[in-house]
């Protein structure tokens, strides 16, 4: 099983990996008064980290201790399955259209998570996250975790991640330093917000690292 990706697992004392257990800590406590019990995790445009991203915080939420699904609802282009070395299929689609009648939740090796991979890739992604039925799988996942994080195609692209965001309590954004464009990241930004979207916050990746802070962590 592969999981080259995932910091907080390979090296969990380092830097990069202190900063997606901040970011775990400034969502809870951003969500106080409105707790988050489902979230989806976007980009403003592909290549910008967000599957990675988003299961290297699915570990620091399961490690302090919440449990945690993370489902793959990018069904366009779906990595979390090769994140964490597991078969596609059956997943979050196989389910959708009926083919399952349980959630092929999969576990992981991590205590607290677990993962809907996205299943087979459909000829109409939007049409099957704007569902009822999607809306079913939704809140039966809510009632098995603390938290639900859904990974979605980056939100300018497709209308995938807008449909999602409108049914979840919020949206977290993921930019790259150096590669988001400022006018993608506000375009996505006011279109979430424009459907009422409660945007949580804005992860950035690949800032730099003060060299004494890199030294603390032991890098």
């Amino acid at each position: 099983m592969s999981k080259a990706n995932l910091i907080t697992l390979t090296n969990p004392r380092s830097a990069a990996s202190e900063a997606y257990r901040t970011l775990r800590t400034n969502l809870l406590f951003s969500s106080l008064d409105k707790p988050l019990h489902t979230l989806v995790v976007t980009s403003s445009a592909p290549e910008e980290g967000k599957s990675t991203a988003l299961a290297n915080l699915a570990v620091t939420l399961a490690q302090g201790g919440r449990k945690t699904i993370l489902a793959d609802c990018d069904l366009r282009r779906p990595s979390q399955h090769t994140l964490w070395g597991l078969e596609r299929e059956p997943g979050l689609t196989n389910y959708l259209l009926g083919d399952r009648k349980d959630i092929p939740l999969q576990d992981v090796g991590v205590e607290n998570l677990q993962v809907l991979t996205a299943g087979m890739l459909p000829p109409n992604p939007a049409d099957l996250l704007g569902s009822a039925r999607m809306d079913d799988l939704i809140a039966s996942l809510a009632k098995k975790a603390d938290i639900v994080l859904f990974d979605a195609p980056p939100v300018i692209a497709v209308t995938d991640a807008a449909l999602l965001a409108s049914k979840l309590d919020g949206a977290l954004l993921i930019m790259r330093a150096g590669k988001t464009r400022r006018d993608h990241a506000d375009q996505a930004k006011e279109l979430l917000e424009r459907i009422k979207v409660r945007v949580v916050g804005v992860a950035l990746l690949d800032a730099h690292v003060d060299a004494g802070v890199g030294g603390y962590y032991g890098e």
